[in-house]
């Protein structure tokens, strides 16, 4: 009778789980990294050097040392009447082109949604304003508007219907003038996104509500609206900040002209800056924008929070 030794090995640790979530954490991080240090470096360190900098006298050209002041320049800034026409301005020309870019962008939408023949085609043109900078854009229609030799004044022309204008030139055309090449360049990207938006509404609710005999409006307003609202929401938001904060595409149209009638807030803030070097002053006028947006992001984000309690 043999007798066989039992080996006993010891069993295998197993990890704490909080010691688990750090490995996981560190490799989290690890994979962030590439995107979060540009962030950093391109955006956030010159965010705070901008807000630091609002509460100094800087000024270009200076051989004293720069100063701190406080809230000097913010008080400054509530008495200038100049920025806040700017500030108007902004928000005419913010909302001017959001609207109907939307409008016009869910016409396109709808349209290109639609089983048409070269629809590919008709994709692709609507993208080409996109795929422009907003420099060649900018000087595309300076030729366009050119009033000897535009394209817009000799149609005019042809149908008798004047002589033309100088249009961004003219106190009273200026703004409306460069509206519209904001509409024009800005539709492909909401036309994207409402696309993308009306391709994920099953076809199946369409058809249903087609055989309970609700007309094409019907069918709008019950089935492809509702499906559409979030896309709808965030690409208005996006654009309406985005529009607000232009600079290339109307300082290359009219550099805030004529009589500072085109004179964004962000046109404002370049000239404080660049033409007149108070670099102190220009860091508040960002500072104020930059808290006015986030007050607006906020107002949306919780209204969009409030929506899907709601839902």
């Amino acid at each position: 009778m043999t007798s066989a030794t039992e080996v006993r090995r010891p069993a295998p640790r197993v990890p704490r789980a909080g010691r688990q979530r750090r490995v996981v954490d560190r490799g989290a991080w690890f994979l962030v990294l590439p995107a979060l240090i540009p962030i950093l470096v391109l955006s956030v360190g010159p965010l705070l050097y901008g807000i630091l900098l609002a509460f100094t006298d800087a000024q270009s050209g200076r051989t004293q040392s720069t100063r701190w002041i406080g809230g000097l320049n913010f008080l400054d800034l509530l008495h200038d009447t100049l920025f806040w026409e700017s500030f108007r301005i902004g928000l005419v020309w913010a909302v001017g082109v959001t609207v109907p870019q939307f409008l016009l962008a869910l016409g396109l939408a709808l349209l290109l949604n639609q089983d048409l023949r070269l629809r590919w085609l008709a994709r692709a043109l609507a993208i080409v304003p996109w795929a422009m900078p907003e420099v060649v854009v900018g000087v595309m229609w300076r030729l366009v508007y050119n009033p000897d030799a535009g394209i817009l004044n000799e149609t005019l022309r042809d149908l008798g219907l004047g002589d033309g204008r100088d249009w961004l030139s003219g106190l009273a055309t200026a703004l409306p003038a460069v509206i519209v090449v904001g509409i024009w360049a800005g539709m492909p990207t909401t036309t994207v996104a409402l696309l993308a938006g009306l391709q994920n509404t099953p076809r199946e609710l369409h058809e249903a509500a087609a055989m309970d005999g609700a007309g094409a409006w019907r069918r709008f307003r019950t089935v492809t609206w509702p499906a559409l609202k979030p896309v709808a929401l965030s690409i208005t938001a996006l654009n309406l900040i985005w529009n607000f904060n232009s600079f290339a595409l109307v300082y290359v149209l009219t550099s805030g002209g004529p009589g500072g009638r085109t004179r964004l807030p962000m046109l404002f803030a370049y000239e404080e800056a660049f033409r007149y070097g108070q670099f102190g002053y220009a860091a508040a006028m960002g500072c104020v924008m930059v808290a006015l947006i986030s007050v607006l992001l906020a107002l949306i984000l919780v209204g969009r929070l409030r929506g899907g309690d709601r839902a």
